[in-house]
């Protein structure tokens, strides 16, 4: 082999080495391939979008702080805030007199959004009527009225019932056998009242009489003062009223006479006066007015009417020089309110002119109590319009 192929043959090994150490530092290592991505996680459903709160309006007749009626109705109110929560709204106006602003109340009540709205006086039935009828997807409850419509029902307390406990009082309190009561407006409910109160008191006093003198108003301090003044100068010596501030209860203070609380517990008003107060629980019924519009079950044309069996009425604050003989009976009373064991108006019961209203063991329809027009036997004088 000459030197030449010698050299060409090294070379050609040389190359090939060379080639060899290249493909090797080149080459990379078999990789597993990638594990998939997971797939991406469901996301959770949104949840369901929370329920706008129920619009509940009340339209008052005298302000929130009048310490009776419309104070009675607010307590109420926050009653229904309290069992319900963010599930409603509420809202009121107050000092909505029974006049044409009442309808103009109503509507804008209803157009802003309100689909419950209680109006919480007997002046209110026309107006109302009217707003209902132009506003059917909204709901009306009328206190102490007695028209209906399909949106539209009525709701009432017996406030009689609280009348005649706090009469049974008032007869054995009296020393002068003269009471005196301050009335607001000459209808049904309110002569019911006066003739309860005249009752209650002639059961355990059968001497007593009753003054009634009247003010055409519902909250009118001045006038209630006024009149109370007069009702004790003819010689009552004790005060009852229809009326919803507690210028009746100071008066009586005043003047050294005693008086009672009406719709709410007036005893801060003049605590020496004070005897009772009959008090309106509206809490369970706007509660049950209200369940009944969330659920959807709330249905127009319909009265209720509750008193001391359904938790509405009761008599309270009774004053410690109240015989203790004088409570028991009111607790009997009470009793048998609850359990219908006791009916207030059966007869015989005689108006003041001696006729025959209710007759011997016959208990008085809500018909009947509905629609009263007369005194009783024992309360003095005629009931205004009556013939």
């Amino acid at each position: 082999m000459t030197d030449l192929q010698k050299r060409s043959l090294l070379r050609f090994a040389a190359l090939t080495a060379v080639a060899s150490a290249a493909l090797v530092g080149c080459g990379k290592k078999e990789e597993a391939a990638p594990a998939p991505s997971p797939a991406p996680l469901a996301s959770a459903p949104a949840p369901a979008p929370k329920p706008e709160p129920l619009n509940i309006a009340f339209a008052y007749v005298g302000p929130v702080g009048d310490g009776g009626w419309t104070f009675a109705h607010d307590n109420g109110r926050k009653a229904l805030e309290a069992e319900f929560g963010d599930k409603i709204k509420t809202s009121f106006v107050e000092n909505v007199p029974e006049s044409a602003d009442a309808e103009r109340v109503l509507r804008d009540l209803a157009g802003q959004g309100n689909k419950l709205i209680f109006g919480t006086t007997f002046g209110y039935m026309e107006p109302m009527l009217k707003v209902a009828a132009d506003n059917k997807g909204v709901k009306f409850e009328h206190a102490t009225g007695y028209k209906q419509a399909d949106n539209m029902r009525t709701y009432d307390s017996r406030t009689y019932e609280g009348a005649y406990m706090a009469g049974v009082i008032a007869g054995k309190m009296t020393k002068s056998n003269t009471l005196g009561v301050v009335a607001s407006i000459p209808i049904p409910e309110v002569i019911r009242n006066i003739n309860s109160f005249t009752l209650g008191a002639q059961s355990s006093n059968p001497k007593v009489k009753t003054k009634v003198v009247w003010v055409n108003g519902w909250f009118d301090p001045p006038k209630e003062t006024e009149a109370a003044t007069s009702l004790i100068n003819g010689g009552a010596d004790v005060l009852f009223q229809n009326t919803d501030s507690p210028a009746v209860l100071k008066t009586a203070e005043a003047k050294g006479k005693r008086a009672f609380g009406w719709d709410s517990d007036m005893t801060a008003y003049g605590p020496k006066a004070h005897l009772a107060s009959a008090v309106i629980n509206w809490g369970p019924y706007y509660i049950k007015a209200t369940k009944e519009a969330l659920a959807g079950t709330w249905a127009g044309g319909g009265h209720s009417w509750w008193g001391v069996k359904e938790g509405a009425i009761d008599l309270v604050s009774i004053a410690e020089d109240v015989p203790a003989e004088t409570k028991a009976r009111v607790q009997e009373v009470k009793k048998g309110l609850a359990d219908g064991s006791f009916a207030i108006w059966k007869g015989p019961i005689l108006d003041n002119t001696g006729k025959v209203q209710v007759a011997k063991d016959t208990v008085a329809d809500d018909k009947f109590l509905s629609g009263l027009s007369f005194f009783v036997k024992g309360v003095e004088g005629k009931v205004p319009g009556s013939k």
